[in-house]
């Protein structure tokens, strides 16, 4: 390859991240803001929907599902019971634990997270051709195995 493709290529490389960067930017300011009109944060949604999968859960269950300490998991449900969005209720076989599970303010709060994911994925896939869609798809996901060997383990 001459100097000539080779920046040219570098050039591309380039845009490619810039629009990368790009999204990821505008899909957390949107993300942060909606929650934030629900009242949730992204750690507060994320142990929503663990939950959301594996129903009733100990805190140490939902602590190992989320990769982070009990510790942080208790302030989490903290939040969330002091908002309304879960309680928690004793573990009907075990008298030390007990279960974190959805008030009715979780259940519609998940609900709508799930429609405005469908809403949002429609958005930004309907009309795609389908070889184009299963490109972007394989390329992120090539994108995603690149790069988590080089991020820190979550604690």
């Amino acid at each position: 390859m001459d100097k000539s493709a080779r920046a040219g290529q570098e050039e591309a490389r380039y845009r490619a991240l810039d629009r990368l960067l790009e999204l990821v930017v505008l899909l957390n300011e949107d993300m942060t803001g909606r929650l934030a009109a629900d009242g949730l944060t992204e750690s507060r949604a994320r142990l929503l929907w663990v939950l959301r999968a594996a129903g009733p859960s100990t805190q140490r269950a939902l602590a190992d599902a989320l990769g982070v300490s009990a510790r942080t998991v208790t302030g989490l449900v903290d939040g969330l019971a002091g908002t309304g969005f879960v309680t928690r209720e004793p573990h009907p076989t075990d008298r030390r634990a007990a279960l974190v599970t959805f008030t009715a303010r979780g259940a519609d709060a998940v609900a709508a997270l799930e429609r405005e994911r469908g809403g949002f994925a429609a958005l930004l896939f309907d009309g795609m051709a389908p070889d184009r869609f299963a490109g972007l798809l394989a390329g992120l996901g090539e994108l995603l195995d690149r790069l988590r060997p080089h991020l820190p383990v979550r604690s």
